[in-house]
């Protein structure tokens, strides 16, 4: 039995919503859990780019788990690899952004703090696109 168009079109909305929201409450969880690990790592002397580097790289087993398992339901192994490029893009414009707002926000743990904001939406943008997404089926 054929659904009609509009069916589906709703099915594929509702989708992308409960998609957008499971993204939200697992980046709530992610940022909560990148920025104590970079705050730690701030608060007891390590360089900027060090912390971030480390809360990036324990953000990276954390948070495949969530996005991948919780946001996209696709937790395999298979994502990994992209997962991974997605963070290191990530990581660099996180160090190139954080080091402009410094330039005003003398403040380490609040400058990453602002820069998680325009980070949160470049990351649902490579995660849904290039990691599990139309664009990352085609590259398998």
């Amino acid at each position: 039995m054929l659904l009609p168009v509009s069916s589906v079109v709703d099915q594929s909305v509702i989708s992308n919503k409960n998609k957008i929201m499971r993204f939200l409450v697992a980046g709530v969880s992610n940022t909560i859990f990148g920025l104590a690990v970079y705050s730690i790592c701030i608060s007891i002397g390590i360089e900027v780019w060090i912390a971030l580097l480390i809360s990036m790289l324990f953000g990276i087993a954390f948070n495949f788990f969530t996005i991948a398992g919780y946001t996209f339901r696709e937790l395999s192994p298979a994502n990994l690899q992209r997962f991974i490029m997605s963070y290191l893009i990530l990581y660099g414009i996180n160090l190139i952004l954080i080091s402009l707002i410094s330039l005003w926000v003398n403040n380490k743990i609040l400058s990453q703090a602002i820069v998680t904001i325009p980070l949160a939406f470049l990351s649902y943008f490579l995660m849904n696109k290039y990691v599990f997404g139309s664009t990352a089926k085609n590259l398998n």
